[in-house]
């Protein structure tokens, strides 16, 4: 990765130099001297409620204490992390200094030349508390763009009455012993099949010019199966919430979903609650390993702030082990931080364990060139197409390139 710094400075040198990847519109405090600003920071509501304990600004004052340097006047606003950046990028002179968003949302910050880059020694103390593919998420042209705070991806929740540790390894077996649901409509979910199989999405996710690969009899074979799996009796496909709602009444042994719905499975199921990676399927004889799609959310950084350094080091203390832990603890945002991970509790919690095994052994990770805007829609049709028995065996060929096809459209052709 390029530095932004040839050679580790000292703290407040590498503070003020670090930003040769980005507008520098601060001078680093001298010695003593106070540094009187006002920092604007955007979270999603519930990181602020004070029934969720108010992680945003506890942590915000928690900066602060390290910082008598400066002398912050911090402005709370509500963005979530899916609107976050396309907020930030159409007018990034009027929106937050930091402000969180998900890593499919990098290119329309880049773009728009709307987030600063991390360098120097905030760039190191990022890439040695993550993993690299967490920290990859994050990358575009060997830049750095943001502090990775939780990897974002779905794995499986299962009633351990119903299925043991080993039937949850096969999905196939489970259906010969209880009810699973899936979201057989959601082009977020539904790919983990197709991918499973060796279809691609921009060769390595990143090359766009490569286009999508989801044809051949690779492709066909998965739509074959998936055309039995949506008739089998123990199946039943998850929408609107339906799985949340038969698992409460007993009707739904095993659904897909992620971190977000723990809680309310917890509640429902209590002890009987089991959580784990995907599990593999069975295609003509053999075991496929279903691969959902991941990637992370991240504290990002406006290029046009005023107090750049400070942002920066805010940012990288709101993705630390201490935030992180924190964030956990009071809404069990799942940590990505290493140093936290390595701890024992931590490490000892199934449902941190799912996610992290999840996103490095049963994922890919989720394109974000332009390109992928033209994937969802089609794999959402095939999925309805199935549901609605439009799709079958005797047209699943022609089905599925159509599929292709339209995924390698921009709508134009």
């Amino acid at each position: 990765m390029k530095k932004c710094l040839s050679v580790l400075l000292t703290i407040s040198m590498a503070s003020a130099l670090l930003l040769g990847c980005a507008d520098q519109k601060q001078t680093v405090p001298k010695e003593g001297e106070v540094q009187s600003m006002r920092l604007m920071v955007w979270a999603p509501s519930e990181d602020q409620s004070k029934d969720s304990g108010e992680w945003l600004q506890k942590s915000c004052e928690a900066f602060a204490k390290q910082h008598p340097e400066y002398d912050i006047d911090f402005v709370y606003g509500v963005a979530d992390e899916a609107t976050a950046a396309t907020q930030v990028a159409q007018d990034p002179e009027a929106s937050a200094d930091v402000f969180m968003y998900a890593n499919d949302n990098l290119t329309v910050l880049t773009d728009a030349k709307a987030a600063a880059k991390f360098g120097g020694i905030y760039e190191e103390e990022i890439l040695n508390t993550n993993s690299e593919s967490v920290t990859n998420s994050l990358t575009k042209d060997d830049y750095l763009y943001g502090v990775p705070f939780t990897t974002n991806t779905w794995f499986m929740y299962y009633d351990k009455s119903v299925f043991s540790e080993e039937d949850v390894k096969n999905i196939d077996t489970m259906l010969e012993k209880g009810t699973v649901s899936f979201p057989f409509t959601n082009s977020w979910y539904l790919p983990a099949f197709y991918v499973g199989n060796g279809c691609t999405l921009f060769e390595d996710v990143t090359v766009e010019e490569a286009g999508v690969d989801f044809e051949g009899e690779k492709a066909e074979a998965v739509t074959d199966y998936l055309v039995d799996l949506h008739e089998n009796p123990n199946f039943v496909v998850d929408a609107d919430g339906s799985g949340i709602a038969g698992l409460r009444d007993g009707s739904i042994n095993a659904m897909f979903t992620g971190s977000w719905d723990a809680a309310s499975i917890e509640e429902i199921l209590g002890d009987n609650m089991g959580v784990c990676a995907l599990p593999t399927f069975t295609l003509n004889g053999e075991e496929k390993q279903m691969m959902a799609y991941a990637g992370s959310k991240a504290i990002g950084v406006n290029a046009t702030s005023d107090n750049m350094v400070a942002s920066i080091q805010l940012a990288v203390y709101l993705g630390s082990a201490e935030a992180q832990r924190l964030h956990y603890e009071l809404r069990n945002v799942v940590p990505c931080n290493t140093e936290l991970l390595a701890d024992k509790a931590v490490a000892e919690d199934m449902l941190v364990t799912a996610q992290n095994d999840t996103f490095n052994k049963t994922s890919i990770l989720q394109p974000f060139v332009a390109a992928m805007a033209n994937c969802w829609v089609p794999v959402e049709n095939m999925g309805k197409g199935i549901r609605s028995k439009s799709v079958t065996h005797d047209n699943s060929k022609e089905q599925t390139q159509a599929m292709n096809d339209a995924m390698n459209s921009d709508g134009l052709n």
